[in-house]
């Protein structure tokens, strides 16, 4: 679709994939709703994007919270009159072995990972089949794909994202016209791995540091590519790694 004017919310948009979505969007005309915890940070991206020519507003708020995600859409709609499209983009990646039962990260990463999308989904749902139309994007992983050391919690939840987008495709793009579309990176150069607490996690992981990741950026462009399509096409999943990873 065009993204002028176009309305999309974008949660975990102070730092990382998210961040660089925003500005990628922004630039391409979109109005842009940045949504995470940290009004400081968001503050500061909508200052750049709107220093930049684009549009942007604040909607504070945690992902695991009904609440906040349907005040965060009513003040959209107020703004904007309507939502277009939605980034499950927020995640947590506190990787460890299963056995140090690590189990309020486990709880972590499911209200986070998984019920942060639901959230996300119920949320804007009803304004996108007014429209009769829109795009829902979710942040899955390579690691809905295969299990790696010390992921097991983690990728069960990504897994949980990408089955959860194909029935949100089958169930609404054929009867309402919302695309929707899985994003599956491999190896990202983001923060994610500043959550690990189990330290022989942290020692297979500095194993990886020769490897060239991916930037947010090469994110940022697989979003454009899917939302940019004309309404007939769903990109249903966009499976990409760096091409040093095995």
């Amino acid at each position: 679709m065009e993204l002028t004017n176009k309305t999309i919310i974008i949660t975990g948009a102070s730092s990382g994939i998210g961040e660089a979505t925003a500005h990628k969007l922004a630039s391409h005309g979109a109005n842009v709703v940045l949504m995470a915890r940290s009004e400081d940070k968001l503050q500061e991206l909508q200052k750049a994007i709107t220093d930049n020519g684009g549009k942007a507003i604040v909607a504070t708020g945690d992902v695991t919270s009904k609440e906040d995600f349907d005040k965060g859409v009513a003040a959209v709609v107020k703004e904007y009159g309507k939502v277009d499209g939605l980034i499950n983009n927020a995640g947590l990646m506190p990787l460890s072995f299963v056995e140090k039962l690590k189990t309020d990260e486990w709880m972590q990463m499911v209200d986070v990972n998984i019920k942060g999308v639901l959230n996300g989904v119920a949320a804007v749902l009803p304004e996108l089949k007014k429209n009769k139309g829109g795009h829902i994007i979710n942040i899955s992983s390579m690691a809905a794909h295969r299990y790696f050391p010390g992921g097991a919690v983690y990728c069960a939840t990504k897994s949980a994202v990408k089955m959860f987008s194909e029935g949100l495709r089958q169930e609404l793009a054929p009867e309402y016209g919302i695309n929707v579309t899985s994003i599956e990176p491999g190896a990202v150069s983001t923060s994610l791995t500043e959550t690990i607490t189990d330290e022989d996690v942290k020692e297979m992981m500095e194993g990886m540091q020769e490897m060239t990741t991916l930037e947010a950026e090469d994110i940022a462009n697989a979003i454009y590519y899917s939302l940019s399509q004309p309404a007939r096409v769903n990109i249903n999943d966009v499976y990409i790694v760096p091409s040093e990873q095995k």
